[in-house]
C-alpha cells in the first residue's frame, strides 16, 4: 500500500511538489506564514467601528457598483467599515503614484537606477510616507460621504468622527506593514494576497446570497447555470490573456575570437499582452467613484436644483449604461497610458543597440525604436479591451438580467486568477531551488 501511495506521488508532479512543500521546513514556513497573515488580517477585517448601521451600508454598497469595486479592492474592510476599512488601497495608490513619478522625474529615475537597491529602498519609504496623508483623506471622504448618506449613526460629535479617522488611518498602516511581511518572509506580493484574502474571504457570503435568491424563484435556475458557464469560460480566457506573449525576434552578432567565425544568437524579447495587470482598474474605479460620490453629497445637502445641469449630471452618473461606458472608457484609457508610461521604446532601442542585438529587417536606432511602439501599440490594444471587457461585465449582467446577486466581479475573478497564478510560479521557482539544494 505504502509503495502504490510513494509510486502515486512519484508520478504526480502536482502532488510530488505540494507533499515536498509540507516537507521542507523552509517552504512550509514560508507558507504557513502566509496563512497566519491571512488569519490575522480576516480577524481585524471583521471587528467593525461602533458608527455604524451595518443594514443600510450593506444596501449601499449593494447598490452601489463603484463602491462596491472599492470595498473589493480594500480587501472587504469597506463592507462591514471594520478597523481596517481602507485596506491596502491608501498603499496601493502612493506606490503608484511614485512610479508614474519615478518614469516623470528625471531624479527620482536616476535614484532608482543609479543607485540600485538602496535608491529603491528610498523610494519605497516615500511610499509609505505618502500613505499617511493619502489615508487620511480617503478615510475622511469615505466617513462624511457615508454620513451625507444616513449610513452613520445620527448625531455623531467631530470628536468621534476624528478618532473614527485616526483608526482607519492605522489600521491601513498596519496592513501595509502585514503586506510587506508577506513579500519578505511568505510567498509572493504581499499586497495582491491580502486583496486576494478580502475577495476569497467573502465568497462563501456570496455565495449563500445566491443561493437565497435562487431558492426563493428556482425558475431562474438556467439563467444561473448559463451565468456559471460564462464565468468558467471568462476564467479560462482571463489565464491565457494573463500568460499571453507577442515574442519580438532578435538577435546578437557573437564578437568572433581568434580562430573561430562569428555567430548570430537567436532570441526573443516578449511583450505581455497585459502589462499593466488590474492597476488601470484602479485608476479607473478612483476616478469614476468620485463625481458620483461628491453629486450625492451634494444633493443630500440640498445644493442640486431641479433642472439644473448638477440634477441631469446625478441623473446621467445613476444610469447603469453610461457608468457602464465612462468605466469601459477610463479602463482603456488608463492601460495605454501606464503602458506609455512603464514601457520606452526608445529605451528599449537603445539598450538593444548597445547590446549590439537587433530586430531582423528593422535598422537599429529610430526604426527599432518605431518597431517596437507599433507593436506595443497594438498588443495594448488587444490587452486594453480585454481589460475594459472584464471590468463592465458586472455591471452589463446587472442590467440585462436585473439581478444584482448575479454581479460577481469580473474583476474579482481577473485579481484571483492574477495572483493564484502569479503565487504558483513563485512557489515552484523556490520548490525548484529547495529541490536542488537537498539534492
Amino acid at each position: 500500500m505504502n509503495n502504490t501511495v510513494t509510486k502515486l506521488i512519484a508520478n504526480n508532479s502536482v502532488l510530488r511538489r505540494t507533499v515536498f512543500v509540507f516537507k521542507d521546513r523552509v517552504l512550509r514556513a514560508k507558507v504557513l506564514y502566509v496563512l497566519g497573515a491571512f488569519l490575522i488580517f480576516r480577524l481585524f477585517a471583521a471587528i467593525p467601528m461602533p458608527i455604524v448601521d451595518q443594514a443600510k451600508l450593506e444596501a449601499f454598497l449593494d447598490g452601489n457598483q463603484f463602491m462596491a469595486m472599492i470595498s473589493m479592492f480594500s480587501g472587504g474592510g469597506l463592507k462591514s467599515l471594520s478597523i481596517v476599512m481602507l485596506g491596502v488601497m491608501p498603499y496601493i495608490t502612493a506606490s503608484i503614484i511614485m512610479q508614474l513619478m519615478t518614469m516623470m522625474y528625471p531624479k527620482l529615475k536616476a535614484m532608482q537606477h543609479e543607485e540600485g537597491e538602496i535608491g529603491r529602498k528610498k523610494i519605497a519609504n516615500y511610499s509609505r510616507l505618502l500613505t499617511v496623508p493619502l489615508s487620511a483623506v480617503q478615510a475622511f471622504g469615505f466617513l462624511f460621504f457615508l454620513k451625507s448618506q444616513g449610513i452613520l449613526m445620527a448625531n455623531l460629535s467631530s470628536q468621534t468622527m476624528f478618532f473614527a479617522i485616526v483608526i482607519a488611518v492605522a489600521g491601513s498602516i498596519f496592513l501595509m506593514w502585514i503586506g510587506e511581511l508577506i513579500t519578505e518572509f511568505g510567498i509572493g506580493n504581499g499586497l495582491s494576497l491580502l486583496i486576494f484574502a478580502g475577495i476569497v474571504g467573502a465568497f462563501p457570503g456570496r455565495m449563500m446570497q445566491l443561493w437565497t435568491t435562487l431558492s426563493a424563484d428556482f425558475s431562474q435556475l438556467p439563467l444561473y447555470l448559463a451565468v456559471t458557464v460564462l464565468f468558467l469560460v471568462m476564467i479560462y480566457v482571463i489565464i491565457f490573456i494573463t500568460e499571453a506573449e507577442r515574442p519580438v525576434p532578435v538577435h546578437n552578432a557573437k564578437t568572433a575570437r581568434a580562430g573561430q567565425a562569428a555567430k548570430t544568437i537567436q532570441s526573443n524579447i516578449p511583450i505581455k499582452l497585459n502589462q499593466a495587470g488590474v492597476i488601470p482598474i484602479i485608476f479607473a474605479v478612483s476616478i469614476a467613484a468620485a463625481p458620483s460620490m461628491i453629486l450625492q453629497f451634494m444633493s443630500q445637502a440640498g445644493k442640486i436644483q431641479a433642472g439644473g445641469v448638477l440634477e441631469y449630471l446625478s441623473t446621467l452618473m445613476s444610469n447603469q449604461l453610461f457608468t457602464a461606458g465612462l468605466y469601459f472608457v477610463l479602463v482603456f484609457f488608463f492601460t495605454f497610458f501606464y503602458t506609455a508610461v512603464t514601457f520606452d521604446p526608445k529605451e528599449m532601442a537603445k539598450n538593444l543597440q548597445k547590446g549590439g542585438t537587433f530586430v531582423p529587417g528593422v535598422r537599429p536606432g529610430k526604426d527599432t525604436e518605431k518597431y517596437f511602439g507599433q507593436v506595443t501599440t497594438r498588443v495594448t490594444f488587444l490587452g486594453a479591451t480585454f481589460l475594459a471587457l472584464v471590468a463592465v461585465l458586472p455591471v452589463l449582467i446587472s442590467y440585462f438580467t436585473g439581478n444584482r446577486a448575479l454581479a460577481i466581479g469580473g474583476t474579482s475573478i481577473l485579481i484571483v486568477v492574477s495572483v493564484a497564478i502569479d503565487f504558483i510560479r513563485q512557489l515552484n521557482a523556490k520548490i525548484s531551488v529547495r529541490e536542488y539544494l537537498s539534492s
